[in-house]
């Protein structure tokens, strides 16, 4: 498996220029070149097939647009449902982990990589992450950032351009740099839903 890789996968200060990684880097990209490239319409089968084949879980009825970006793939599960759209980053050198019926907008990032604040540590390439997990029903506006090590709770609601730096609660509408609890979701945000002709 290779030391620098067991360290990344427990969360310790690793060199993301090791062999194992830098091979499992190459697969990763070479999938998403593909994946990225696929039409749209006519190749929806062979995308979902890369996809499948790229990341670790992909539930039923999941919509990932290209461009996705990421770094192993092999680290990111994706719960049935979910909604990924265009140009997502989710930097996967610790675990992410995204619940059932999902939204996540234009433009997102998933950074689940960190460095070290000493300079030196730092210049020398030593590195280390963090998992991110998202509960099932949260929607991320466009541009939402997640830091690492943060969980959102499920039915949260992010708002565009906020930077998730700690744990959202369940429930609740967050906005702002850094993202604070704006509200909960209450009674008053339900909505008739119109029934769908047959």
């Amino acid at each position: 498996m290779g030391e620098m890789r067991e360290r990344m996968l427990r969360g310790e200060l690793y060199l993301a220029d090791d062999p194992v990684l830098a091979a499992a880097n190459r697969r990763a990209q070479r999938l998403l070149d593909r994946y990225n490239a696929a039409g749209f319409a006519d190749e929806r089968a062979a995308r979902d097939q890369i996809l499948r084949e790229l990341l670790a879980q992909v539930g039923e009825g999941v919509t990932v647009l290209p461009t996705l970006r990421c770094d192993y793939g092999s680290q990111i599960s994706i719960g049935a449902g979910t909604f990924v759209n265009y140009g997502a980053v989710l930097l996967d050198v610790a675990t992410i982990t995204i619940g059932a019926h999902v939204q996540i907008a234009t433009g997102v990032q998933l950074l689940t990589a960190t460095h070290p604040v000493d300079p030196v540590a730092r210049r020398a390439g030593w590195e280390s992450g963090a998992p991110i997990t998202l509960g099932d029903n949260v929607w991320l506006g466009g541009g939402v950032i997640v830091c690492p090590g943060v969980t959102i709770g499920q039915d949260t609601v992010v708002g565009a351009g906020a930077v998730v730096t700690r744990d959202l609660p369940a429930g609740v509408v967050a906005v702002g740099n850094p993202a604070r609890v704006l509200r909960p979701i209450t009674d008053r945000d339900r909505v008739d839903v119109p029934e769908l002709p047959l």
